[in-house]
């Protein structure tokens, strides 16, 4: 390999070890490189002005020495970065971001480890062209042989505050992505890169490992050393518009993704959070991790609206404070406006404990919150609470997640929960401020087959007569229909049934200025890691539903504000079909954005069959089917890839006859059938030219009536 046109400052604490002088070693081979040390830069007999890159690569523990080493020469290496220079730090010189000054963060994760398998590192799919990887065509990097003993530094349960990360770790074949290892910060005029694992010089037994780990420090010292101008200026951690449509365009070519589905601009989404309406606008925040597509390190993203259809990319809301409450994770949540002040009820983590805590906002944009002082609000979930509340591996109390409302003076307060040896629970607080909550009793406890052991989300709904509260079991959302007593706290349930029956979890509600009760669900991936991983996102939101008690059941629809989305109508507005026995129809749809809306009627064993995305040979296709008594959704050749092995997902219906409303959009379909039932699938077609639909009856006739087929726009700069 060619020598590198730069001078490597080589960074050291102590006296070098094996490990450092075999990267020491390396490095003379390849670029002009000098021994600096800590504390010739500290006492200025040393400087950095005559180098280009500063390396510090460490294999021993960052104990308290090496930490006020680099503390004292803080502002020598703050210099060397705003001037334009940069900074690589491998292995265990990670923690040293912090005494730099590069991110207030350091890694949670330190030690040393001993594989079976060989590792390496695997790329985040934005930064598949990040000149770091460049020579390394695949997404998966192994730099590191089975069965060697090596030192790492890592993020796992946190991230860094302001750094990107771009790379995770693989062992043998296996994704392990909340193991992050390469990051990237922009500091000043210059940048800095870390990669705390997967680059240890010794042993070097595997040659092309060796070789590729060699290649993947030679690229980083090349970008660092070099004209700062050719270093990468993305982010996947955006902070303005321009940034969150420069982040949806990387993966704006995925035919998987949704066009008027509220999808985050990257990353993981799951439940919905806070949603409010203020000020004349929608605000929907959600649960999100800005460091990949996988579960961790939870932040509120937060997207806002004016009319429930044109979506915008706000700045992250709430993030995890490494001194607070919520240090692993800003959990679920609501939002209320006390006395003109909008406020998050939401659950921070922080080892064994999960407890409520307050952000406030005097920001009419809602974009940037302060958290209450005394987080949380209530330290002890045990405290008064006459039940045994549920005692896990991994909480003190199974007691998360926050639906809060005010009745004339008074705040009420629902908490999801488990009880030991019983099932969910729907826990009631009250008070006469956000800060002060007394404990009243469970609204509803889950004592028969089938309960779930813990209920996340709780949200009761005020219907007027009747009331709707419903639960996430973790395996479905479950509602009951019929009154609440806030008083002596009861539930009076008068009708028990899933809310959806396909891949729906953890909804939330708002209501709009017109009394319509507003509700979105996460339809999570039915896809495994690597498959989210490769697609640089996961989760999604369903269009938001209106939920109404008519004629003493529960009615969903989608908000009729979604209709604007409405373009051509591919069967030309109310047509009638009849279909014989064996009949087929294709309908004129493309790009997989459409809503569907039949009445049907079949006859006596007769079924409809409609086919989406249908690829040209029609080997790979997904199949709803109406048999009179059932809507069941067939995913068994939806993917030539495989993706997913996924089960049927079906719904009863009552009655005759169907009215069916098929909302389809990238990956998800949403079935409204009655307008009382709900199932939402995921599917994942392999080819981005399935987006076929075709009508079909089966063993018997099929009539629709009142048929229509429109194809919908975008709503979000995601789906352009």
């Amino acid at each position: 390999m060619d020598d590198l046109p730069v001078s490597v400052a080589f960074l050291s604490a102590t006296e070098l070890t094996d490990e450092q002088r075999a990267a020491r070693n390396w490095c003379d081979g390849v670029a002009d490189v000098a021994d600096v040390s800590l504390a010739e830069l500290a006492d200025g007999t040393a400087s950095l002005a005559d180098y280009d890159v500063a390396w510090w690569h460490r294999d021993e523990p960052f104990v308290d020495d090496a930490r006020a080493d680099a503390a004292a020469c803080a502002d020598a290496v703050s210099a060397f970065l705003e001037d334009g220079n940069g900074l690589l730090l491998t292995l265990r010189a990670l923690p040293a971001v912090v005494p730099f000054g590069v991110d207030e963060v350091a890694p949670d994760a330190v030690g040393v480890e001993t594989p079976a398998e060989s590792s390496g590192l695997v790329k985040k799919r934005v930064y598949d062209g990040h000149p770091l990887f460049e020579g390394f065509p695949l997404r998966e990097l192994h730099t590191q042989p089975a069965d060697a003993t090596r030192p790492y530094a890592r993020y796992e349960a946190s991230l860094p505050q302001s750094g990107d990360v771009i790379a995770s770790t693989i062992r043998g074949e296996a994704f392990h992505v909340a193991q992050k290892a390469a990051f990237a910060w922009r500091v000043g005029g210059g940048d800095a890169y870390g990669i705390g694992s997967e680059v240890a010089f010794l042993p070097a037994s595997d040659f092309e490992a060796a070789e590729a780990q060699r290649r993947i420090v030679r690229n980083a010292l090349a970008l660092l050393g070099g004209d700062e101008r050719r270093r990468p200026r993305f982010t996947d951690r955006p902070d303005d518009a321009s940034g969150f449509a420069a982040l949806r365009r990387e993966i704006a070519d995925d035919h998987r993704r949704p066009r008027y589905h509220l999808a985050a601009p990257g990353g993981w989404l799951n439940d919905p959070n806070g949603i409010v309406r203020y000020d004349g606008t929608y605000h929907v925040f959600y649960q999100y991790n800005p460091g990949g597509p996988f579960h961790g390190t939870i932040h509120w993203g937060h997207a806002a609206s004016d009319d429930l259809v044109r979506w915008e990319d706000r700045p992250v809301a709430l993030a995890p404070d490494p001194d607070g409450p919520d240090r692993d994770g800003v959990w679920s949540g609501c939002a209320v406006v006390d006395d003109g002040t909008p406020t998050l009820v939401y659950t921070g983590g922080r080892g064994r404990d999960q407890l409520p805590c307050l952000a406030t906002t005097d920001d009419p944009s809602l974009d940037t919150w302060t958290k209450h002082g005394d987080n949380p609000v209530i330290v002890d979930p045990g405290e008064h609470v006459d039940l045994d509340l549920l005692e896990t591996d991994d909480w003190r109390a199974e007691f998360r997640d926050h639906n809060v409302w005010r009745e004339g003076e008074t705040w009420y307060h629902l908490v999801g929960a488990g009880v030991a040896d019983t099932g969910g629970a729907a826990l009631l607080y009250r008070g006469e401020t956000l800060r002060e909550w007394e404990y009243v009793g469970p609204l509803l406890v889950g004592d028969w087959e089938g309960h779930g052991v813990v209920w996340e989300c709780p949200e009761l709904l005020d219907f007027g007569e009747k009331q709707v509260l419903h639960v996430s079991n973790y395996s479905h959302v479950e509602y009951f229909l019929g009154t609440a007593d806030v008083d002596d706290p009861a539930f009076d349930v008068e009708h028990r049934e899933r809310l959806d029956y396909g891949d729906y979890y953890a909804p939330q509600s708002t209501r709009a200025d017109d009394g319509r009760v507003l509700t979105w669900g996460w339809a999570p991936e039915a896809r495994d890691v690597e498959a989210q991983w490769h697609a640089g996102w996961s989760g999604l939101l369903t269009v938001p539903r209106e939920l109404s008690v008519e004629d003493g059941e529960l009615r969903q629809r989608p908000a009729r504000e979604l209709e604007s989305l409405r373009g051509r109508d591919a069967l030309a507005g109310d047509e009638a079909v009849s279909l014989a026995a064996g009949a087929s129809r294709t309908l004129d749809l493309t790009g997989n954005a459409y809503e569907l809306g039949f009445d049907a009627r079949v006859a006596d064993g007769a079924t409809l069959e409609l086919g989406l995305f249908e690829s040209p040979a029609g080997n790979e296709r997904t199949v709803v089917r109406y048999d009179g008594d059932a809507v069941t959704v067939d995913r068994t050749d939806s993917a030539l890839d495989g993706v997913p092995d996924a089960e049927e997902q079906s719904m009863p219906i009552d009655g005759d006859s169907l009215s069916l409303r098929a909302l389809v959009d990238g990956s998800v379909v949403e079935l409204y059938a009655n307008e009382r039932r709900c199932l939402t699938s995921r599917v994942y077609p392999t080819r981005a030219d399935a987006e076929g639909v075709s009508l079909r009856a089966v063993g018997g006739g099929v009539e629709l009536a009142s048929a229509n087929a429109w194809e919908l726009d975008a709503t979000f700069p995601a789906g352009e």
